[in-house]
């Protein structure tokens, strides 16, 4: 079966209706985006959600594959993101409930979450947003903390360490046994295990 799109220039977030109910997009500054994540991104994006759960409050709440309302052109879909549920029966909830974007970067997305996701989350002024690159030899985290005058992120901080932080809250992400339980993966697939 061919899927057969509208052809437009620039999209919005009312033409977003005419698409099939369960297709996974998203949508950035008018442009649609369909996405078709890997095995081993979505493997990661499950490990850093239950890391961001394991000392998570009872006011916020990780979730993974969640589009956030942000403006008439632009409904991102982080891959992890901390909300506040205040809004957990709407689709989608707004961004404003949003503590915490994650992105993990793939192959065709590296411009779009290094630069045009983290311009639109700053806009809108999500607090905290992380970039996870798993295509070196070490998977890395940037940590980008607002500048709320400026409506940019800063960098605070880039590792491939285990990375711990107390912002939104106590959290703890081992890039390390991640890296390592991602080579171990890609070495089967080169195996043939």
């Amino acid at each position: 079966m061919t899927l057969s799109l509208p052809q437009r220039e620039v999209w919005t977030v009312d033409d977003l209706a005419e698409l099939p109910p369960d297709l996974p997009y998203e949508l950035v500054n008018g442009r649609l985006i369909l996405l078709s994540p890997t095995t081993l991104h979505q493997f990661l994006c499950l490990e850093i959600a239950l890391a961001l759960r394991v000392s998570c409050p009872a006011a916020y709440l990780p979730v993974f594959d969640l589009s956030l309302d942000v403006s008439r052109f632009c409904e991102p879909r982080p891959d992890v993101v901390v909300i506040d549920p205040a809004h957990i029966d709407k689709h989608p909830p707004p961004v404003e409930d949003a503590l915490l974007a994650v992105e993990i970067v793939s192959k065709d997305s590296k411009v779009r979450d290094l630069y045009d996701k983290a311009g639109m989350y700053a806009a809108a002024g999500v607090d905290r947003h992380w970039v996870i690159d798993p295509l070196g030899d070490k998977i890395s985290l940037a940590e980008h903390v607002l500048e709320p005058k400026l409506r940019r992120y800063a960098i605070v901080r880039q590792t491939t360490d285990v990375f711990t932080t107390n912002e939104p809250y106590s959290i703890t992400v081992d890039l390390p046994a991640l890296t390592a339980r991602r080579d171990e993966l890609l070495a089967r697939t080169k195996t043939g295990e």
